[in-house]
């Protein structure tokens, strides 16, 4: 791997981990129903853990409401139990034999509060999963100037370049968060 190849894929590493965390922020409750909200909800059917958009339509009724319309019936009570016992999301389902609906309740501060340090506990998952692709990136670009691959020279120039796609990353991250957690103390 030359040191051009090793930008690259750190590049489209911190692509993904972008994508990763910003999934993570969609799961997360802001008072507002959204079907994305559900996403990390799996549902023991058919003798496998199968996720929840796998097995039914969710969709949003209205602001508080979600409705979830299973494919198979058989599956009502498992998709119900797997929502209210996901305790992250605090949600308690109810159904009427043919569809699951999921009133989103309002925040209370101590929920906001909570949801907050999970923002928080998601960015410093990020922030790490980052540093340990930098870390991971210089030691292959070690790796080159040792078998004399690249000058100094190189090796320091890559070395800023991937500080500083390191250093925008985490800004975007922490942008991402901050929006993230006004939206959710925001009444």
């Amino acid at each position: 791997m030359d040191s051009n190849q090793i930008v690259k894929s750190l590049n489209d590493k911190l692509g993904q981990s972008k994508l990763k965390f910003i999934n993570d922020l969609k799961s997360l409750r802001t008072g507002r129903a959204s079907v994305s909200m559900l996403d990390a909800v799996t549902v023991e059917a058919y003798d496998t853990t199968t996720p929840l958009n796998q097995l039914a339509t969710i969709s949003v009724v209205d602001a508080t409401l979600l409705q979830i319309t299973p494919y198979d019936p058989n599956n009502l009570e498992n998709i119900s139990s797997a929502i209210r016992n996901n305790q992250a999301l605090g949600f308690n389902p109810s159904d009427d034999g043919r569809v699951v609906r999921v009133p989103v309740p309002a925040l209370t501060e101590e929920r906001r509060k909570e949801i907050a340090k999970q923002i928080s506990q998601k960015l410093e998952e990020t922030l790490v999963r980052e540093r340990n692709l930098r870390h991971d990136a210089l030691n292959s670009l070690d790796k080159l100037k040792k078998d004399k691959t690249i000058s100094e020279d190189e090796y320091k120039r890559f070395e800023k370049q991937i500080n500083d796609m390191i250093s925008e990353s985490k800004k975007e991250a922490e942008s991402l968060a901050n929006d993230k957690e006004k939206e959710v103390m925001t009444l």
